[in-house]
C-alpha cells in the first residue's frame, strides 16, 4: 500500500473510546495508520502484551486499513523500521503535553528524521483514561460509555470475574424460567450463575429501601401519578400504579424515566462480590437503552399470545389487565429489531432467540455451553 505511514502509539491497557477517537482522526490525516502497543518494563499491566494486541484489534475491526502491532524498545526505532514518517500521540492535559514533549526530544536525538504530531483529546473525552476505566470497573461503575463493548467484556472478566448476559422478552415469555434453568446447569458444572431481575430492584426501591434518595423517589412517583398509588406506610401500591401506567404509554414512559437511574444504582450494589455468569433480566432492556449494560449479549424469549394470556391469568390478572399489559410492551419482533440495531451500531454482541416452539431446557443447555466457552 502506498502513501505515508503514521504510527499511533499507546499502551492499550486497555483501549478506550478516547483512543478510538484519536485513531479515527489519524485515519483522516494519513492513508495508512499502524497502532503500536508498547511495553514499558517498569510498568505493571492489567493485560499482557498479547492480550492488549488482541483486544485492540477486536475494538478496531470495523476500521478498514488500520493495523495493530506490539513493540518493545524505543518507539522511534520501531517507527524507523516500519517506514513511518510520523508518530501520533494523544494529549489530554498539560501533564500529558510535558511528558510527550520530553519523549519527542529524546526521539529527535536518535536522528531518524521522524516527527511527532500531537492530537489533543476532545474536551468531552479528556477525562477518560485506561486507569480511570479500570478503577470504575473495580467498583462496578458504568464503563460502557468509556470503552468499546468488547473491552468492557474483557474488563469484567479480568477484574470482576463476571460474564454479563441479558435476558429480555415480553411479559410472561419465560424469562425467569430460563434463568432458573441456566442456574441449574451452572450448579451441575460447579459454576456460579446469578439472576438479577431489574423489576425486583424496582420493587425494593418503591417499597422497602429506607435511604433518603429512595424516599424521594417514592414521593416523586406520588407527585407524578397521584396519591392513589401510595400505601398508608408511604410505599407504592404497585397494583394501582400498574393500572395507571399500563393503560397509558406516556405515563409508562414517565415511570421508566423516574426509575432507571435508581435501578442502575441498585444493580451496581447487586453486582458487588458476585462472580461467574450474571443474568440481567428485564422485559425493557432494549426499549430502555440498557443493552450496553449486558454488552449487547442478550437472550430474547418469545411465546405465543395464548400462552402469555394463560400465564398472566394464573397470576391473578383480569382479562382487561392482561390486554393492557400486553399492549403496553413492544412485540418480540420490535425488540429483536432494536437489539439488531444495537449490534450494528456498536459492532459487537450476540443475540440468542428462543422461539415459541423451542424446548427451554434444551436451549438452556446449549446456551450455557456457548457462554462458558466464549
Amino acid at each position: 500500500m502506498s502513501g505515508k505511514l503514521a504510527i499511533y502509539a499507546f499502551s492499550g491497557d486497555p483501549i478506550t473510546v478516547g483512543h478510538l477517537d484519536l485513531i479515527k482522526r489519524a485515519q483522516q490525516l494519513f492513508p495508512r495508520v499502524l497502532v503500536a502497543i508498547g511495553t514499558n518494563p517498569d510498568k505493571n499491566y492489567t493485560f499482557s502484551a498479547l492480550e492488549r494486541k488482541k483486544l485492540t484489534k477486536d475494538a478496531l475491526l470495523h476500521l478498514k486499513g488500520v493495523k495493530v502491532a506490539n513493540f518493545t524498545g524505543l518507539l522511534v526505532d520501531f517507527a524507523y523500521e516500519q517506514g513511518a514518517t510520523v508518530i501520533i500521540k494523544g494529549v489530554r492535559n498539560t501533564t500529558d503535553f510535558t511528558y510527550e514533549q520530553n519523549l519527542n526530544s529524546i526521539g529527535l536525538s536518535q536522528n531518524h528524521g521522524i516527527e511527532t504530531m500531537i492530537l489533543f483529546a476532545r474536551p468531552e473525552l479528556a477525562h477518560i483514561s485506561s486507569s480511570t476505566v479500570k478503577a470504575l470497573q473495580k467498583s462496578q461503575g458504568l464503563v460502557h460509555d468509556y470503552v468499546p463493548l468488547s473491552i468492557k467484556v474483557a474488563l469484567e472478566k479480568k477484574l470482576s470475574a463476571q460474564t454479563l448476559i441479558g435476558i429480555t422478552g415480553s411479559v410472561a415469555s419465560g424469562k425467569t424460567y430460563l434463568a432458573q434453568q441456566l442456574i441449574k446447569f451452572g450448579q451441575k458444572q460447579g459454576r456460579e450463575v446469578h439472576n438479577i431481575e431489574l423489576d425486583h430492584l424496582a420493587h425494593q426501591i418503591q417499597n422497602d429501601l429506607k435511604e433518603p434518595r429512595y424516599q424521594l423517589i417514592r414521593q416523586q412517583i406520588v407527585a407524578t401519578f397521584g396519591k392513589q398509588v401510595q400505601n398508608k406506610n408511604g410505599s407504592i401500591n404497585r397494583q394501582k400504579l400498574g393500572e395507571l401506567v399500563f393503560d397509558d404509554l406516556t405515563k409508562l414512559a414517565q415511570l421508566n424515566q423516574i426509575m432507571w437511574k435508581p435501578v442502575l444504582v441498585r444493580l451496581r450494589h447487586e453486582l458487588q462480590n458476585k462472580k461467574g455468569i450474571i443474568l440481567i433480566n428485564s422485559a425493557l432492556l432494549a426499549e430502555a437503552d440498557l443493552l450496553k449494560i449486558c454488552n449487547n449479549r442478550v437472550i430474547l424469549t418469545e411465546v405465543d399470545t395464548k400462552t402469555q394470556q394463560k400465564r398472566l391469568k394464573e397470576r391473578g390478572l383480569t382479562a382487561t389487565q392482561i390486554k393492557r399489559r400486553l399492549e403496553s410492551q413492544l412485540s418480540a419482533d420490535k425488540k429483536r429489531q432494536l437489539i439488531e440495531e444495537s449490534l450494528t451500531k456498536y459492532h459487537f454482541g450476540t443475540l440468542w432467540q428462543i422461539t415459541p416452539q423451542a424446548d427451554f431446557a434444551s436451549f438452556a443447555d446449549e446456551l450455557f455451553e456457548e457462554i462458558i466457552n466464549d
